[in-house]
């Protein structure tokens, strides 16, 4: 039997002797087993733990050279440019 996804895309469906012989190879193999809804749950959980002190997102118009200057040191370099405008108010006011 064949199928039709959204994407428009058709393809073959397994046939239920062919679904039976993949869910026996499943079952068999000892480092796969289906998650329990608790565990599916805790999966989408997983990622990058939230900050205590977070970052607000803004738009910020910078001239081109002090992007230029910032990006061309790797990785990071918003965080440098948040770090260098810290540094500034120590000494600086912004009124």
């Amino acid at each position: 039997m064949s199928a039709v996804s959204r994407q428009k895309r058709s393809f073959i469906l397994p046939t239920p002797e062919e679904e039976a012989a993949i869910n026996a190879g499943i079952a068999a193999d000892p480092d796969t087993y289906e998650l329990s809804d608790k565990e599916f749950t805790q999966l989408r959980r997983v990622g990058r733990p939230r900050a205590e002190v977070t970052k607000e997102r803004i738009t910020i118009r910078l001239s081109r050279e002090v992007v230029e200057q910032f990006r061309a040191s790797g990785e990071g370099w918003q965080t440098r440019v948040d770090a260098a405008l810290k540094d500034w108010l120590k000494t600086h006011s912004p009124a």
